[in-house]
């Protein structure tokens, strides 16, 4: 059994000879868009991944600066 992918859904959507044609096998006519679809979607994931670990490192800061903070009240009133 095959698995069909959500390309291959969005490709019968919007066309039903350009899914046909890819399922035959025939090569695309706009590889030089595919390129430039597939690198913006790699230069997106790349940012996504980038903001993810900056809030993670924001996270730890935060509690890092918590930490700090209640050791400093700790001492104080000792």
């Amino acid at each position: 059994m095959k698995t069909v992918r959500a390309s291959e859904i969005s490709s019968y959507v919007y066309c039903h000879r350009s899914w046909w044609y890819q399922r035959r096998g025939y090569p695309s006519e706009n590889v030089s868009e595919l390129a430039g679809g597939i690198e913006l979607h790699e230069k997106h994931g790349r940012s996504v991944m980038v903001s993810g670990c900056l809030m993670i490192l924001a996270y730890g800061l935060l509690i890092l600066a918590l930490i700090v903070l209640t050791i400093w009240l700790t001492n104080k009133m000792l």
